[in-house]
């Protein structure tokens, strides 16, 4: 178990679960555009660059252990039709049309960490 997410509340393990992912993307060449990005709608994790310039929307689940199943598949449909409604408002927010973008979810179980790629397609 990671001791960064132990002894917290769910709301100080999902901010923890982000900035690892956030560091993950970092070390990984990612530049990150924004944390947290907030509308009426829902929440974004994070907003991040690849290094071939797509805009990658990432959606971060964390887990202590794998009682609950595969924090991969823990981004419903329904949560996948929210978190695309958001891409395209935060990308006409920002002006960004034509700019090549993804869905990615990462998943931090304990010291593990999944990143999928392309997690799913816009709804």
């Amino acid at each position: 178990m990671d001791p960064k997410l132990s002894n917290q509340s769910t709301h100080q393990k999902g901010n923890c679960g982000e900035q690892i992912a956030v560091d993950y993307l970092l070390s990984k060449g990612y530049s990150v555009v924004c944390k947290q990005y907030r509308s009426r709608r829902g929440e974004i994790d994070c907003v991040a660059q690849d290094a071939d310039g797509t805009l990658v929307f990432v959606e971060v689940k964390s887990s202590q252990g794998k009682a609950f199943g595969n924090p991969l598949s823990w981004v419903t449909p329904h949560k996948q039709k929210i978190l695309t409604k958001m891409a395209q408002q935060y990308i006409k927010e920002h002006n960004l049309m034509g700019v090549p973008c993804r869905f990615d979810v990462i998943a931090i179980w304990g010291e593990k960490i999944d990143h999928l790629k392309n997690a799913f397609f816009a709804v």
